[in-house]
């Protein structure tokens, strides 16, 4: 069993939904995201990675943008 199955919660300051995902601490520690403990995995519910995904696509478009010609 793994650590979303035993029902693991998110470990974002201030979030106590259920984890549907678990990801490496370094990589979300690289995002931004204050989270709580200090482990090899961080589990973070759907709200959490939803806002993330769509907080990293407008990073993706400026940096597109800067290298497009007019």
């Amino acid at each position: 069993m793994g650590i979303i199955a035993k029902g693991a919660k998110c470990k974002r300051y201030g979030c106590d939904k259920d984890g549907i995902r678990s990801l490496t601490t370094s990589k979300v520690e690289g995002t931004g995201l204050s989270i709580s403990g200090s482990s090899k995995k961080t589990v973070l519910c759907r709200n959490i990675i939803r806002n993330g995904k769509k907080q990293q696509k407008k990073i993706e478009m400026f940096e597109r943008a800067r290298y497009d010609r007019f």
